[in-house]
């Protein structure tokens, strides 16, 4: 039988599916704001999951995957706790932009909170000590900024053998180890033993249903790794490559201001000295070509074609020979 959960306010019980607003913070006018938090307890014994996304307001992809396991999924045999927050950061989500509003600061380098400081660290606080601490393991969803676009892919402490079962599990084709910034949802939470990783996919503002439905195929090559179902199997994704080291990874930025023409999408495969886009003034009379300094994917792409120089342009990373080969292959098998 699987353990009561419970949370500031509430309790849930084996076998029981609860769907609550949970205060986390006050308005101006003194009134509750309040997170939309789904926990579906199985009957049966099993690990506790976490399915966070919007801790930037303007990510909306990882909300609807966070909504359709909640609430489209049957859980009928779930084995363990599922707790899903679909929108972290409310008043930004209300009010459409990445950090909270008026002060501006991030919620998601304000992790695990403190309730005596910062408006940003008060809410992360009780968002983290009542659903993410007591989570045995945990997903944290992410896009691109503003302007860029992120092929699925997922970032983590792969030092850490436990981070590292759940990044395998996911079966994203790119990992890019780390353990990440200081006050990051995935670092704090793993380091108080809630072994989690992040999840970034496509660019902010918009629903994207090739890349949900991916990252829900994860989800459940995740839920299957840690026995939490019965009926799936963990995912292989065809290749892979694991990104540890500065050299294999690179930030292409723009030397010149103009106009991008990008030749290539996310996730694209460019070889060593392949032009990746052209920079281009308004008359089109100089054009400057960026080129590929090594053979790799790319990860994120510029979709705001408009830059100043030292504008990131894509995000290009390694792939060796063995990986390369294996890319080719899957990617021959799907033609």
């Amino acid at each position: 039988m699987s353990a009561r959960f419970t949370y500031d306010g509430g309790a849930v019980d084996p076998g029981e599916t609860q769907n609550l607003r949970f205060t986390v913070s006050e308005t101006y006018l003194g009134d509750p704001v309040r997170i939309p938090v789904t926990v579906v307890n199985g009957e049966r014994e099993g690990p506790t999951l976490c399915l966070t996304a919007a801790s930037h307001g303007d990510e909306l992809n990882g909300i609807e995957i966070v909504r359709e396991v909640a609430h489209e999924w049957d859980h009928s045999g779930l084995r363990g706790t599922l707790i899903c927050l679909p929108v972290l950061n409310v008043p930004g989500f209300i009010a459409q932009q990445r950090y909270l509003p008026v002060y501006d600061r991030d919620l998601n380098r304000s992790f695990p909170g403190d309730d005596s400081t910062t408006s940003a660290k008060r809410i992360a606080a009780r968002v983290f000590e009542n659903f993410i601490e007591p989570c045995d393991i945990g997903l944290d969803f992410h896009t691109s900024t503003r302007g860029r676009t992120n092929m699925l892919h997922v970032r983590a402490d792969m030092s850490d053998p436990s981070v590292s079962r759940v990044a395998n599990a996911f079966a994203s084709n790119v990992i890019i180890a780390g353990e990440g910034p200081s006050g990051s949802l995935r670092r704090e939470a793993s380091e108080a033993g809630t072994s989690t990783v992040t999840v970034e996919l496509g660019e902010a503002h918009r629903f994207q249903r090739p890349l949900i439905d991916a990252a829900l195929e994860g989800v459940l090559s995740l839920m299957a790794e840690f026995g939490m179902t019965a009926t799936e199997t963990v995912k292989w994704p065809g290749w892979r490559t694991v990104i540890d080291a500065a050299d294999e990874k690179t930030w292409l930025r723009a030397d010149t201001g103009g106009l991008v023409e990008m030749h290539h999408d996310r996730g694209a495969l460019v070889e060593a000295g392949e032009s990746v886009c052209t920079i281009t003034n308004p008359f089109k009379t100089d054009a400057t070509a960026v080129e590929a300094p090594f053979t790799g994917v790319l990860v994120g792409v510029l979709e705001n074609p408009l830059v100043y120089p030292g504008n990131p342009l894509c995000h290009l990373v390694a792939l060796d020979g063995p990986t390369l080969r294996a890319f080719r292959r899957h990617h021959r098998g799907m033609e």
